[in-house]
């Protein structure tokens, strides 16, 4: 793998239009489909981890790879903090009963990371659990390679100015304000914390066996299309046979409903009928 930190940013670009991104993404959600069959036809479990600083644009890259597969092929993982029972297991543990089967695959909205993150920085680990994290994370996922998953770490990269924005059009916007927290606010102040956290943990678990890559979510639209690009280009040659059944025409008309018990509730107004 290349060096992801030092390449490949995008300077003073116009950010991409929504009908080119939109024109651009189609051909790779249809990559997306097609490797989604090849999976359910060779078996093989699929984990994909989305890190990153708050706004960096997880959510809108993980819609954009789901929007056209099987949820229950392709399942979001996005835990919410540990229960009092669950502080007190081994720290994987509750990440562990995620992991796909066969022919699945699992996409972590953060994930066991979070212990060299949002944990390390806000004092919600101490330094002997975050220092034990870093040596078992390999370890960890040394053991889910040799198990046979493929396992993909993704960190999106956000500058402190674009993630002011994002923040104030949260603050906003009434549709986006549940992603505002207290601890989201705070990290507005510990943009330098976060980045000393992030180097640390590359430098201890960007391994062979489970590399980390970083893409540039300055404009996000460009990122997820880069996101998607590589995740594909990574993996075999997924083109697999058909099995879709033959689509027979209808015999005789076409029947309208009818209702016996219950009618349909009155449908909302369009404009015209305002």
């Amino acid at each position: 793998m290349g060096d992801h930190g030092k390449t490949g940013r995008r300077k003073a670009a116009k950010p991409l239009r929504k009908g080119e991104y939109k024109d651009l993404l189609a051909p790779l959600q249809l990559e997306l489909v097609r490797m989604a069959e090849w999976l359910q036809a060779t078996g093989l479990r699929l984990v994909v981890l989305f890190e990153g600083r708050d706004t960096a644009g997880k959510g809108g890259a993980i819609k954009a790879l789901t929007e056209h597969l099987n949820p229950r092929q392709c399942r979001i993982a996005a835990l919410p903090r540990p229960t009092d029972r669950e502080a007190t297991q081994w720290y994987f543990q509750r990440y562990a009963a995620h992991l796909p089967a066969a022919g699945e695959m699992t996409l972590f909205d953060r994930s066991w990371y979070n212990r060299a993150g949002v944990e390390r920085v806000m004092g919600y680990c101490s330094q002997s659990e975050h220092a034990a994290f870093l040596r078992q994370a390999p370890q960890f996922e040394r053991m889910l390679v040799d198990d046979g998953i493929a396992l993909f770490k993704y960190w999106l990269c956000v500058d402190q100015a674009e993630q002011e924005q994002r923040f104030a059009e949260r603050h906003a916007d009434p549709l986006k304000g549940w992603k505002l927290s207290p601890v989201d606010l705070e990290a507005r102040h510990r943009y330098a914390d976060y980045t000393r956290a992030r180097e640390e943990m590359l430098a201890a678990t960007h391994t062979a066996h489970a590399p980390w890559t970083l893409v540039d979510f300055n404009d996000q639209r460009v990122g997820r299309l880069t996101l998607l690009r590589d995740l594909l280009d990574r993996l075999p040659d997924v083109d697999v046979p058909s099995d879709l059944p033959v689509l027979e025409p209808l015999r005789g008309k076409a029947r309208r409903e009818r209702y016996g018990v219950l009618e349909p509730i009155a449908p909302y107004p369009s404009r015209a009928e305002d």
